[in-house]
């Protein structure tokens, strides 16, 4: 595709999330760009464009994946931006933002630059990094929000650490509110969940193992949307896993608060059940709750209370999870498989595939202010199409991730990617297919 400035995929079934639309028809790629949208009838090409026949696939805008930890600095050996941007691009994600919690955290421009330089230079997809909302993750001082986002940080939160002080928190509301910034916020009290290490039920209480109640994600998102009330700052849920928690967020949007939310791939599709005999590959953060809750997320979803899904993708190395549950260490990878475990929820008729990618790309896409996520003219050509029911079963050994922690291993899947674009770029495309 690069090596004509103009492209025409033609044949395809088009979806449009942002405009909930699904048909045949054309697209017109010019520059990095999408030069033009037909539906319908193919217009004629342009003479000298390079056409590409996508009959029997579907074309829809590039995932837009809120949080992934893609390893650098200082975790290399768990993912880097290089084998994390491919898992992406294999998986129809363009766009990643990067979790801030790495070692040293994203909490300093410097920081950003050397994501930035490292990402132009390894990753084959966008990568923007969230920035830590507080100086050394330590909860106690906020960053200087202003100069981390003219250095290109795209949202604020701790990553996989809760802000536990109340008063930071409406501190850096307030402090964000001038900025229009957006505050992303792991929905956890540490004090609540104490030594828990799966969702608190008989299912734990069978297996032996402490539970984390459901307040201790409650508890924190309740005073998170008080102070949101309070302060009129943007404030985004990172991930919420019950229905009580779905119904605070209803409430706070009936209410008009600038408040929006997300849920992990791993709580709409998997339930504690997943756990089985103590995989260590379901040991996640919030943990997999049981299947009334899961379906209370999926309604949520398609109700819209739920703004995004995210892959959640933590990759983690082979010695802490080849530990007995309660010490291995919470993660999964997520980024790879993200689209195809959603489509899930597609096959069983639980939401219709327009609103299942408004969710991945288009609602993601809008918080941040990028103008990608939608089939329009003047938008990035970040694209993939998809065969929407072409089975495959996941192996381990396979994924593009330096990390193999899949909770999805060996699982039966339908919907393959067949090709990424990237600003007009094919940066993937499926070997097998």
């Amino acid at each position: 595709m690069a090596d004509s400035p103009t492209t025409v995929i033609a044949n395809a079934e088009l979806v449009d999330p942002a405009a909930r639309r699904q048909g045949r028809g054309a697209l017109l790629l010019r520059d990095g760009r999408i030069a033009d949208v037909a539906w319908g009838s193919e217009p004629a090409s342009p003479e000298g464009a390079r056409r590409i026949d996508a009959r029997g696939l579907v074309v829809a805008p590039g995932l837009v994946d809120l949080r992934a930890f893609l390893g650098e600095p200082g975790a290399e050996f768990r993912e880097t931006l290089g084998t994390g941007s491919q898992a992406a691009a294999a998986g129809g994600v363009t766009t990643v933002v990067c979790r801030p919690d790495t070692d040293p955290p994203i909490d300093d421009p410097a920081i950003i630059d050397f994501i930035k330089r490292r990402a132009r230079d390894k990753a084959i997809v966008n990568v923007l990094p969230c920035a830590a909302l507080t100086k050394g993750l330590l909860g106690k001082e906020i960053t200087e929000i202003g100069l981390l986002l003219e250095a290109g940080a795209v949202a604020f939160g701790d990553g996989a650490r809760a802000l536990r002080n109340p008063q930071i928190m409406r501190r850096a509301l307030i402090y964000a509110r001038d900025f229009d910034a957006l505050i992303m916020n792991h929905v956890e009290d540490p004090d609540l969940r104490g030594s828990g290490v799966m969702a608190e039920g008989e299912f734990a209480s069978r297996k032996g193992l402490p539970g984390i109640p459901r307040e201790a994600e409650t508890v924190m998102l309740e005073r998170d949307l008080r102070l949101a009330r309070a302060t009129g700052g943007r404030y985004h849920a990172a991930m919420i896993s019950c229905s009580d928690s779905v119904e605070l967020i209803r409430r706070a949007k009936a209410d008009g608060l600038r408040v929006t939310c997300g849920a992990s791939i791993n709580n709409l599709t998997l339930n504690e059940n997943d756990v089985g005999d103590y995989r260590t590959f379901c040991k996640v953060s919030p943990p997999l709750r049981d299947e009334p809750e899961r379906l209370a997320l999926v309604a949520a979803l398609a109700e819209g209370v739920i703004d995004v899904v995210v892959s959640d993708h933590d990759p983690q190395d082979v010695e802490t999870k080849r530990q007995p549950f309660a010490e291995a260490a919470d993660g999964a990878l997520g980024i790879e498989t993200l689209l195809s475990a959603s489509l899930r929820l597609v096959q069983a008729g639980q939401i219709a595939l327009p609103d299942l990618l408004a969710a991945l790309s288009t609602r993601p896409a809008d918080l941040l202010g990028l103008r990608c996520g939608r089939l329009a003219p003047g938008a990035p050509a970040d694209l993939m199409w998809l065969d929407l029911d072409a089975p495959y079963v996941v192996d381990k050994r396979k994924l593009k991730s330096r990390a193999k922690n899949s909770p999805f291993d060996e699982a039966r899947l339908e919907g393959i990617v067949q090709a990424t674009v990237v600003g007009g770029r094919v940066v993937y495309e499926n070997a097998a297919g």
